[in-house]
């Protein structure tokens, strides 16, 4: 990619989530940016994952995953998804398994619980199109941005 791309790149502004999701026994959680609403009748959200990943054939797998929206004096939050031993993620955080099965977080601005209906690999990331089955909202405050957060994520893991 080109150098004045990528610092075109690094001045979009996205969300700053983190995607949880299981399969059987196996939990795991990561930092997700590229999420959007793709729909409103029916609610559908999209994240898109690297196939490198963990939670990608974890989703694949389970055809669900949840996202969470921290807010903003949840920054170092984040640095526990950053992490390799996904047991370790969700240690000593307050969470239960949803309406699918995923790990629901209780401290966060809000969640949505989504089951996959679509896919998509149009480039180097799959788009995992999911249905909102269940959704919350918790504690009040201003939502995490790229704005906020130390480093900007352009697609390589």
């Amino acid at each position: 990619m080109e150098k004045s791309w990528q610092s075109a790149l690094g001045q979009m502004t996205y969300g700053i989530y983190v995607l949880t999701t299981f399969y059987k026994e196996e939990i795991n959680g990561m930092i997700a940016s590229w999420v959007s609403q793709v729909s409103h009748d029916p609610l559908l959200l999209m994240a898109a994952v690297h196939p490198n990943r963990y939670s990608h054939g974890l989703i694949e797998k389970s055809g669900c995953f949840a996202l969470h929206v921290p807010s903003k004096e949840q920054s170092d939050f984040l640095r526990r998804f950053k992490g390799p031993d996904p047991q370790k993620k969700l240690a000593s955080l307050a969470w239960r398994r949803g309406t699918t099965g995923c790990p629901v977080i209780e401290d966060c601005l809000a969640w949505f619980e989504c089951r996959v209906k679509t896919t998509h690999r149009p480039g180097n990331h799959t788009l995992f199109v999911g249905e909102v089955v269940a959704a919350g909202a918790g504690v009040g405050g201003d939502p995490l941005t790229t704005l906020d957060y130390d480093g900007v994520y352009l697609g390589r893991s």
